[in-house]
């Protein structure tokens, strides 16, 4: 293992106490305001995939075949999500987390914008399904890049008894990024009708896109390298494969920090996109108030993630996941059987109360996931880990809802679906070995 040696230390030893904190508060920022920007884009298509994709790109088809279709396309973008985090993982580690993180939120922007462009089915046939896919893929691939970077960007410059606080602000851009998504759907679905919103207002959220990353841009450009790296290559310790090299020493801690996701992922993606689908052709809801449901889900999200992140520096990561994938294993069933008995307030209840307790798994994975690995090799290792669990989790979710509903007619099948899923990072959970503060091995 050679040298062992403190986290953050060698390289902060030298800052004044308030010089330190002057560049935590901004690689905070930097990690939540960009990872806002990125899941702002992400989450649009997901939004999109379940309301408007299966009628503008898949209009030749029934509507259950058209939502699977506009599902498969949303699951090609997690499944290049792994291909980022070894594509930027690798080079993260090698040349360091700030230019990734520059080129992750660039790419996302422009892949974005494109989608906002494609012609639909009626104009170029189903040429406009492959260009979607094609910018589905990059999405993915830039998201597969930002996650590990922006955790790392804020991990690397804390204490390292609040880094469960501090890494959760790079969590909070997934919820504060979804009310971005569904607010600004929302907003152009109340300002048109239906049918303007289907032809020309849905694109009005990805071009807009384009603003975002210039504001993400210019805070990421003023942020320094993390002390980790600094040190890494102040001491000659910067690995020339470091993917080869993780997959090779740590591929026990990929393996368990992916399957560790499971329960969150899932329940995260049927939370927040199947339940589109669901509340509306299922049970009647209108599409408006839904999405603002789930946007309101998302706000409160934001406020318990940094809550659920500083419980994990007090009680322990291992602890507070732990009892959130008890609670995902119950939940769902509550959750099905309150929107089933279509009462407006009590699906409102349902929804308003689904992701926030989801985030007591999700909010202390970043330090959990991050801590797993050595300093030299984190960001290959968290990234892969991480994003694996897109396949294996996330990306299939609503595709394996959707069609647990078809053969089953019931939600309860859903349910069963994702209490399993709860189990196995249930179990995950005690597999991976807890190193919070953890040392920094050379």
């Amino acid at each position: 293992m050679g040298d062992i040696r403190p986290l953050d230390r060698p390289s902060l030893a030298a800052m004044d106490d308030a010089t330190r904190r002057r560049h935590l508060v901004r690689a905070v920022a930097a990690s939540a305001v960009g990872t806002t920007i990125e899941w702002y884009d992400f989450f649009l298509y997901g939004v999109a995939a379940a309301t408007v994709f299966p009628q503008k790109f898949f209009p030749q088809s029934d509507p259950f075949t058209g939502q699977l279709l506009s599902f498969s396309t949303f699951f090609i973008g997690f499944a290049a999500r792994p291909l980022g985090a070894a594509l930027f993982g690798h080079f993260g580690d090698r040349v360091g987390r700030k230019a990734l993180l520059i080129i992750t939120i660039m790419m996302m922007g422009v892949a974005t914008v494109g989608i906002g462009l494609i012609p639909s089915y009626d104009v170029i046939g189903v040429w406009g399904a492959v260009l979607l896919i094609v910018a589905r893929v990059f999405q993915g691939i830039s998201v597969g890049g930002e996650w590990s970077g922006s955790v790392l960007m804020a991990g690397e410059w804390a204490d390292p008894k609040r880094r469960g606080f501090t890494t959760s602000f790079a969590q909070f851009g997934a919820p504060a990024g979804m009310v971005l998504a569904n607010g600004a759907l929302a907003l152009v679905t109340m300002m048109t009708t239906d049918q303007q919103f289907l032809d020309w207002a849905w694109r009005v959220p990805f071009l807009v896109s384009v603003v975002l990353v210039f504001v993400g841009l210019y805070i990421r450009i003023g942020v320094l390298e993390t002390p980790v790296f600094e040190s890494l290559k102040a001491r000659g310790a910067v690995r020339k494969a470091p993917l080869v090299e993780v997959v090779r020493k740590n591929w026990r801690e990929i393996a368990l920090t992916a399957r560790l996701r499971t329960g969150q992922q899932v329940d995260f993606y049927i939370f927040t996109t199947y339940i589109i689908t669901y509340a509306t052709q299922q049970l009647g809801f209108s599409r408006s108030m839904i999405l603002s449901f789930v946007m309101l889900q998302a706000l409160l999200s934001t406020m318990v993630t940094p809550f659920f992140g500083h419980l994990s520096d007090v009680y322990g990561r291992r602890r507070v996941v732990a009892i959130g994938c008890v609670i995902m294993a119950i939940y769902p069933f509550i959750y099905f059987g309150l929107l089933d008995m279509r009462s407006t307030t009590l699906a409102f209840v349902a929804v308003f109360f689904a992701l926030p307790l989801h985030d007591m798994q999700y909010a202390p994975q970043a330090a959990l996931i991050s801590e797993s690995f050595p300093g030299s090799l984190r960001y290959s290792g968290s990234s892969l880990g991480y994003q694996l669990a897109s396949i294996t989790a996330g990306g299939p979710a609503p595709i394996i809802a959707v069609l647990l509903y078809q053969r089953f007619g019931s939600s309860r099948a859903v349910a069963v679906y994702m209490a399993i899923c709860a189990v196995i990072s249930l179990v995950c959970v005690f597999a991976l070995k807890e190193r919070a503060g953890t040392l920094d091995q050379q």
